[in-house]
Formats: structure tokens, sequence, C-alpha cells
């Protein structure tokens, strides 16, 4: 059998990979690893190592892995109907199903569902449901988005530029115009216990912010707000006591329409069927993903509100047929795959579990690291949690970016079998387990975190980095 290291040889030559120092890897001096199987919540490696997957590939592996029937649904599908398109309103058994589950699970007086192959395809297509809706409006200025500094929604031109993170915006000319970034609900960031101000008082003034933003670009010019109900891969961080409830007062005084990305939250990570539910959001749109299908294979959605609806079906009797569509829309290998998903999902009780597995998890996270000498913040909800490192808890203080303290943490982890992520634009590592993680597994990956930061702590100690 060929070994990993002429696997990773090939590799390098040949594959361009996301999100990836590309010269390095390419040279050989950042370790490539190739991933042959999974069970559960753990990874194997073609060396036969064995990881405790702690972020569920990139926060989708939500019911695990391995699991025989969805597999046997998608083999069953493609042998009756491998592929035919969705346009002018042709459909297929399990996409009809699955639109009549999804609408029944989100409630919130949505309509139908759009669908597409990733969370950036679906927030390019609310991109442009925004400007349809207020063309056939007749508010032709009325086009712009107000997204979040730290929100993730995407890495292609349109959704990238929604994203509010530096790497996804530098030397790639983003955002583009019409899209701005107010304030992150980032309560331990902005050093708000110092400032003496409440959760709910740092929510009014994310809410004033928003406001002020949208009376300089002008009310007639802003069409939607986005955001994650938790924030994601900006830091995975919970919002602010109230705070959706404050947003909501501002885009309702002005007419601004409201897109959940449930990318992450939907389908039971929060402990709840939807982000939206959790924090009493009220969405004109919603853009789901990852959780769909667990990603056993691509599979996104636009769930559309019904008031959107109305104006979609008004402009189509005045213009014809809406102008947009992807090759794969509702692929029924897709559907069949979600519809599986969601059954186990059901069957197991596993958003149930994301909430008491989840408030475990979050109170063995408190019990282990919140007096660390390493950590100033533990965050999280249901089965997301973070670990923010700082040097100064008392005045949650960063440390100097070189030491690149998050992913040397992030690497003591992996050298102990665990895989947790070293989150952009800060030092926090983030956690998102399969949802079907129990109590034992949630300990285990509490310990091998906890050696991966008492490492780390001692490193930064020895040369005089940490008091």
């Amino acid at each position: 059998m060929e070994n990993s290291k002429n696997l990773i040889t090939r590799d390098r030559k040949v594959t361009f990979h996301a999100s990836t120092h590309l010269r390095d890897y390419a040279n050989g001096e950042l370790p490539g690893r190739v991933i042959v199987g999974g069970k559960g919540i753990y990874l194997k490696d073609y060396d036969g190592n064995e990881f405790i997957d702690g972020f569920s590939g990139l926060y989708c592996v939500n019911i695990g892995y391995g699991r025989d029937e969805v597999a046997e649904a998608i083999y069953k599908q493609a042998k009756e109907l491998a592929y035919y398109h969705t346009y002018v309103g042709h459909s297929n058994l399990p996409l009809v199903e699955l639109s009549e589950k999804i609408i029944a699970k989100v409630g919130l007086n949505m309509s139908k569902v759009y669908y597409g192959m990733s969370g950036s395809d679906a927030n390019e297509t609310q991109i442009k449901l925004v400007r349809y809706y207020n063309n056939i409006l007749g508010r032709k200025q009325k086009k712009k988005i107000i997204a979040r500094q730290r929100g993730y929604h995407g890495s292609s031109i349109a959704a990238g530029s929604l994203t509010g993170l530096a790497a996804f915006h530098d030397h790639f000319d983003l955002p583009i115009d019409g899209i701005l970034h107010t304030e992150a609900p980032y309560y331990y960031h902005r050093a708000a216990e110092q400032q003496g101000i409440s959760e709910s008082e740092f929510s009014r003034y994310c809410a004033e912010q928003l406001e002020k933003m949208i009376l300089a670009q002008g009310p007639e010019t802003v069409a939607a707000f986005i955001g994650e109900p938790v924030l994601g891969t900006g830091g995975i961080v919970p919002p602010p006591e109230n705070y959706w409830q404050e947003i909501q007062k501002v885009l309702d005084k002005y007419d601004v329409l409201l897109i959940s990305d449930e990318v992450v939250c939907g389908f039971g990570r929060t402990g709840e069927e939807f982000g939206a539910h959790k924090y009493g959001m009220r969405p004109d749109l919603i853009t789901i993903a990852k959780g769909l299908t667990s990603a056993y294979l691509p599979l996104s959605g636009v769930i559309v509100g019904e008031k959107v609806w109305k104006v979609l079906e008004q402009g189509t009797g005045e213009y014809g047929p809406i102008g947009h569509g992807w090759t794969y829309s509702g692929h029924p290998l897709g559907a069949a795959a979600a519809l599986a998903n969601l059954e186990i999902i059901e069957r197991e009780g596993l958003v149930s579990n994301a909430a008491t597995t989840g408030a475990y998890f979050q109170k063995r996270m408190q019990e282990t690291f919140a007096d660390h000498p390493l950590v100033g913040n533990v965050r999280g909800v249901g089965l997301l949690a973070a670990l923010e490192f700082s040097p100064n808890k008392t005045v949650c203080q960063p440390f100097d970016s070189s030491l690149k303290v998050g992913a040397r943490v992030s690497a003591a982890a992996l050298e102990n079998k665990l895989i947790a992520r070293a989150m952009p634009q800060g030092d926090i590592l983030g956690f998102a387990p399969p949802m079907v993680v129990n109590n034992g597994e949630v300990e285990e990956i509490i310990s091998r975190t906890l050696k991966a930061v008492n490492r780390v702590s001692d490193e930064l100690k020895a040369s005089g980095y940490l008091g």
C-alpha cells in the first residue's frame, strides 16, 4: 500500500487547498493529512491515527461520521433518479418532502425554499432577492446591505463581501460597493465589562450604531441586515442579552429586511431547531446549509418569508420568470441525503441532546477554564464553544499576534488527537462537536484541551509572555 508521505507529495503537486498557506504547503513546510474514515465523533487518517473531531468538520457533520443510512438513501435515489433540473416547475420526490419538512420546522411565517450547494451561493441568492424585491416595489435606491464586523457569510465575491473578516477581503478588492459593516455583538472583545456597561446596554449600543449607519447612508438606500444568530467563524460569540430584540426595533423602524444566516446554527446546534427560535428573531429570509445534510452531500437553501414571497410573485407576474437559477438547484441526491439526515436528528433527539449535553459541555468548559491563567474568556451556547486567550484577563488584553497563541493551542490539541479550530482575527480556539456527542466524550474533549492549553501556557510562562 502506498504510504501517506507519497500521497501528500502527489497532492502538493496538483491540489489547490482552501484556506491554506499555498507556498508553505506546496514546498512541504506545512504538513498534510489524508483522512480515510470516521465513526461518530472520531476520524481516522491514512496512517491509522484516530482523532476526536471537536469541530464537526466545519460545524457541519452534526449526525457524526459513518451513518450508513444516509449513504443508502443517496444510493437508492441515485438508482432511481440521479439528476434532473428544477427549472420551469420540474421537481423530484425527495425535494417535495424536504421542502415541506423545512417549512414546518422553521415556522416563522416562512413560505418557500430555494436550493443551492453551499452557504456562499445561498447568500449570493439572498443579495439578488433583496435587489429584486426592492426593484419590484419601485425602490431603486434601496439596495444596500448591512452586515457585521467579524460576521461570516461565505467567501465568494458578494457573499465574501458580506463577511466581516479581513482575510476574506484583503487583496481581493472586497467588499464590493453597497455592502457595509456595523458593530459586532462582541461584548468581551469590546472590553464591555471593564467599561461598566451591562450586556443589555451594550446591545442597545450596537442597535444605536446600526441606526446611525442607516441614517448616515439614508434609510431609502438600506435594504437588508444580515447576521448569524451566533457569530461563528468570527469567534463563536453568542449575542449579548436582548441583542436581537434591540436590532429588530431598528430594522422595523426603517423597513429593513432581516436575513438570518443559519448555516451554522440551523437544525439544532444551539439546542433549538434554529437560532432564530433561540433568540426570538423575526427574519424575512433565512440561509441554511451545513446541518441540512450534515455535509454528507452539498446542499444549501434560502427560506423565503411570506412577505418577500408575495413581492417575488408580483415581479414575475409583471416581468416574467425570475432570472435566477443554478444547475444543481434542488438536486435529488442532496434532497435524499437531507431527508435521511433530518430523520436521524428527529429519531435520536439530537436537538434535545445539543441542549442537554450542550449545557453540560458549557458547564465543564467554565469549570475547567474560567480561572486558567491563559484564558481570558469562556463562552458558548449549545454545542458551540470557544476559549479566548489573554495575557491579562482583567483588561481583556490580547497577545501579540506574532506569538500565534490560538494556532499553537490548536496544534497542541492535534498532538493530543483532538481537532479544535484556531479562529481567525484573534487567539481563539473553537469547538463544535457532532451533535451525537455524549457526556463521557465531552470529558475527553475537555481533558485533551486542558493538556494543550497547559502546554502552551507553560511555554509562554517560560518565555516571559505570561505572568
